[in-house]
């Protein structure tokens, strides 16, 4: 069964050339009821990555959050400097 979804222009266009670069590298002609399903079976499982890439952009902050960023920070009473970060970070 197969079912028709409307998609945008550029996006049409990009389908097209992926599959025009699979004929190209593979040699084998691929439909683009194919691709759509190899693209979505992929994206099914990295779903996490897809599912957090339609979440609000957390950039920029808004004057509220970065008020709560500053609210939470304290002070360690440590100095650090660079030398004392690789230092953690790359041992």
């Amino acid at each position: 069964m197969t079912t028709a979804v409307k998609v945008h222009e550029d996006a049409k266009s990009r389908l097209e050339e992926l599959q025009a670069e699979i004929r190209l590298q593979t040699g084998r002609s691929v439909t683009q009821q194919e691709l759509l399903t190899r693209l979505i079976d992929d994206a099914y499982e990295s779903r996490d990555e897809v599912i957090d890439s339609f979440r609000k952009s957390a950039v920029p902050l808004s004057e509220e959050e970065k008020a709560a960023m500053r609210r939470d920070r304290y002070h360690s009473g440590v100095e650090t400097d660079e030398s004392d970060i690789d230092d953690v970070l790359y041992g």
